[in-house]
C-alpha cells in the first residue's frame, strides 16, 4: 500500500471490480470546484492519470464542467450555438449530417476521448463502406466546427478532426450554354408560364431561391433598380421565406429593359399586383422550387438543350461575363458572392470559344498585327506557282535578280475561276540578261566600297550580331 497522498492531492483506491479509480477536486471553467475521477487497469496507470489532471490544473488549462460524450455536445451546439449564429439551411444541413452519421457511430464516445489515430480509422471505414469522399468532408467538416467550438468553450486542448487526412475531392466538371444555346432557351420558353422566372436567372444569374423570393416593393420601375433581400427556402418540406444566402446577396441590380418588360406584363396579369411575392402559385403560396427544376428539366429534355441543373444557369451567367469582358469585381457584385475567388474559380468556366478569342489576340500581337489568313494566303499563292512549273527548286542568283527587275505577267487561267502565274524565263532572259548582270555587279562593287570605307573585317562568330 502506497503512502497517504497530501491533502487536496486527490487519492487512488482500488474498486470492488478489480479497477483502481483516481479522484481529485478541480476548479472548472466556470469557476466551480469538482471531483474528477480517473481509472486504471492498475494502480500506477490510475495515479499517472491522476497527475495529469492535477499538471493540467497547474497549468492553467481549464477543467470541463461536464464531461460530455460527442452526441451530447453535438447537440448542444447545435441547439445553442449553429441555430442561433447560422442560417436555417446551414442549420439544416448540420443537424441531418449529425443524426444521419456522426452520432449513430460516434455519439457514446467521450469527447475528451477522442484521438486522431481514433477519428481516422473512422473515417477510414465510412470510405470503405462506399461512402463518397465529398460525404466524409462534410463529416469532418461539421465535427470539426464542433471541437473547435469545444476549444473555445475551454473544453478540449486541440482539435483533433483538422489532424485527420482525407483523400481529395474532385469537382466535377460543369458544362455551361453557350449565348446561342441561351437564346434558343428563351425563345422556346416563352409559351411556359415560368417564362419571367426563367428569363431572370438568365438575365441576372439569380440563385433560384431569391429570383422566387421577389416582391413587388423590390422592383423599382421609377428608378430602374431590381433589389434582392430575401429568398424562399424549403426547411423539412415546409415553405419559408428567409434572407439571402449571404450579406454579399443583398444586392441592388439595374432593371433591364427586357427585365422591366416582362416584370411590367407580369404585373398586369397578377392578381395580386404591387404586393406580396411577384411569383406565386394558385393558391398564392410560393413557388415549390422542385416544381421549377423539374419544368426546367422538361423543357430541356422535350427540346434538346443540353441537359444541366438549374443552377447551373447561374453558372453560365458568370461564364458569358466573363466573356464579354466584364471585369471580375463586376461578377462578383452582380452574383452576389462574398469572396471574389468563389466567381472565378467555382462559377467563371473556361470555354474553347473565349480561349480561341484569346489566344487569336495573343498570336496578332505575336505577328504584329498581320493576319493568319493573309498567311496563308501569300503560302497557298507560292504553292501554286510551285504546282504550275516543275518542282520547286533553290533560285540562283540570276532567277532571283529577272524576278526583281522583271516580274512574271498575271494571267486568268482557262481552267476554273483560278488565277495562274505564267511565265517562261528562257523567252525573257536575253532582254534582261545585261540589266541583271549589271545589277549585280553594281552590288558587289557597293558592298566593296562599304568594306573599305570602314574598315571592317567581318565577324568571325556571327552568332554574337544574333
Amino acid at each position: 500500500m502506497g503512502a497517504r497522498r497530501p491533502s487536496g492531492e486527490g487519492t487512488v483506491y482500488r474498486r470492488k471490480d478489480g479497477r483502481f479509480e483516481a479522484a481529485c477536486y478541480v476548479t472548472t471553467a466556470l469557476g466551480k470546484r469538482r471531483r474528477l475521477r480517473a481509472y486504471g487497469d492498475s494502480r500506477a496507470e490510475a495515479l499517472a492519470l491522476l497527475d495529469n489532471i492535477r499538471e493540467r490544473e497547474r497549468s492553467g488549462l481549464p477543467i470541463a464542467d461536464e464531461n460530455w460524450t460527442v452526441e451530447g455536445y453535438l447537440s448542444y451546439w447545435l441547439e445553442h450555438i449553429v441555430k442561433r449564429t447560422h442560417r436555417p439551411h446551414t442549420y439544416q444541413l448540420y443537424e441531418q449530417i449529425t443524426r444521419n452519421y456522426l452520432v449513430p457511430n460516434l455519439g457514446a464516445t467521450r469527447l475528451s476521448h477522442l484521438r486522431v489515430i481514433l477519428l481516422q480509422q473512422y473515417f477510414n471505414d465510412q470510405l470503405a463502406q462506399g461512402r463518397s469522399v465529398r460525404t466524409v468532408q462534410k463529416q469532418r467538416t461539421v465535427l470539426s466546427a464542433a471541437l473547435t467550438r469545444a476549444m473555445r468553450e475551454e473544453i478540449l486542448p486541440r482539435n483533433v478532426a483538422r489532424l485527420v487526412q482525407l483523400p481529395r475531392w474532385q469537382r466535377k466538371e460543369i458544362t455551361t450554354w453557350t449565348s446561342v444555346q441561351v437564346a434558343r432557351f428563351l425563345d422556346l420558353v416563352q409559351g411556359e408560364s415560368f417564362y419571367p422566372i426563367f428569363v431572370l436567372l438568365v438575365l441576372y444569374g439569380l440563385r433560384r431561391g431569391e429570383v422566387l423570393g421577389l416582391r413587388w416593393q423590390d422592383v423599382d420601375f421609377s428608378a430602374d433598380v431590381l433589389r434582392i433581400r430575401q429568398q424562399v427556402l424549403s426547411l423539412k418540406g415546409q415553405l419559408t421565406v428567409g434572407p439571402v444566402k449571404t450579406d454579399a446577396g443583398q444586392r441592388d441590380l439595374p432593371l433591364l429593359p427586357f427585365a422591366r418588360e416582362v416584370l411590367l406584363d407580369k404585373r398586369a396579369d397578377s392578381r395580386m399586383a404591387d404586393e406580396g411575392l411577384i411569383f406565386q402559385s394558385t393558391t398564392g403560396r410560393p413557388i415549390e422550387p422542385g416544381n421549377l427544376l423539374r419544368a426546367f428539366l422538361r423543357i430541356c429534355r422535350q427540346h434538346g438543350l443540353p441537359r444541366i441543373t438549374l443552377h447551373h444557369l447561374r453558372h453560365t451567367t458568370a461564364t458569358l461575363l466573363k466573356n464579354t469582358g466584364v471585369p471580375a469585381r463586376d461578377a462578383q457584385l452582380i452574383l452576389g458572392h462574398a469572396h471574389i475567388s468563389t466567381t472565378q474559380q467555382l462559377y467563371q468556366h473556361a470555354d474553347l470559344a473565349g480561349q480561341q478569342r484569346a489566344l487569336s489576340q495573343i498570336e496578332q500581337l505575336a505577328l504584329g498585327g498581320d493576319s493568319v489568313r493573309s498567311r496563308q494566303r501569300s503560302r497557298q499563292s507560292r504553292q501554286q506557282l510551285d504546282d504550275a512549273g516543275s518542282p520547286r527548286k533553290t533560285p540562283s542568283l540570276l532567277e532571283t535578280a529577272f524576278f526583281l527587275v522583271a516580274p512574271p505577267r498575271l494571267e486568268l487561267g482557262t481552267q476554273g475561276s483560278s488565277t495562274q502565274f505564267s511565265h517562261t524565263l528562257e523567252d525573257r532572259l536575253t532582254s534582261v540578261r545585261a540589266s541583271a548582270i549589271s545589277r549585280y555587279r553594281q552590288s558587289i562593287i557597293g558592298c566593296v566600297a562599304v568594306n573599305v570605307a570602314v574598315n571592317v573585317d567581318p565577324p568571325d562568330k556571327p552568332e554574337q550580331y544574333a
